[in-house]
């Protein structure tokens, strides 16, 4: 009798435990923070130091590891002077910094520049002080999320050419365009792959 009634307590136990709802899918992590880089100026000067150069160059190297980004250069000044003037100087700044990127290797359409003058202190101050801290452009380095087509896209090159190649995987530029893809940033990871499958006589899938 007892072990009926251990069977029919354990067969409703079962039962309801496969009644419960699977538990939610984890939500995927938060995307990155892009590389923000801050060049700081002397008061009343957009020319650049030794150490903005340095960090300019730094930023020049986010960029160029990071395929197919965009490069925001916004410049701010202190509150000393009046707004007009900070305005134009903030945006010469910005420009200076835009012209050493160049000079880095940034091409100048993958860069844009903005003054925001007085706004956007990074220490808060009254006005017509003299902060260091206010003098300076903020560089950020972001590569544009990639759609939903075309991370499902580059997947299926990346798992084309795995069953199609016969080269080593450990070999070639494929597998960094497939770790981009993993990574999101199918602008590069794509035309990499598209190539190695097409000097492969290999058709490509479709791109939807």
């Amino acid at each position: 009798m007892l072990k009926s009634m251990f069977a029919v307590i354990a067969a409703a136990l079962l039962l309801s435990a496969c009644d419960e709802p699977p538990p939610p899918a984890a939500a995927p992590p938060p995307p990155p923070a892009p590389p923000t880089f801050m060049v700081f100026f002397d008061w009343d000067r957009s020319n650049l130091s030794s150490q903005a150069l340095n960090t300019i160059q730094q930023a020049a190297t986010a960029y160029k590891t990071r395929g197919a980004a965009r490069v925001t250069a916004t410049g701010h000044t202190d509150t000393s002077g009046s707004e007009a003037y900070n305005m134009a100087l903030s945006l010469r700044r910005a420009n200076t910094v835009k012209d050493a990127l160049v000079k880095e290797g940034v091409p100048a359409t993958a860069i844009t520049t903005v003054g925001r003058g007085e706004a956007g202190l990074l220490v808060q101050t009254g006005d017509q002080v003299r902060e260091p801290q206010n003098r300076r452009v903020e560089i950020v380095v972001m590569v544009p999320a990639a759609t939903t087509n075309d991370m499902a896209y580059c997947r299926s090159l990346a798992a084309l050419w795995r069953k199609t190649s016969t080269a080593s995987p450990a070999q070639g530029p494929v597998p960094d365009a497939i770790a981009q893809c993993d990574a999101g940033n199918t602008a590069a990871g794509i035309p990499v792959l598209e190539k190695a499958l097409t000097d492969s006589k290999v058709q490509l899938p479709p791109r939807t």
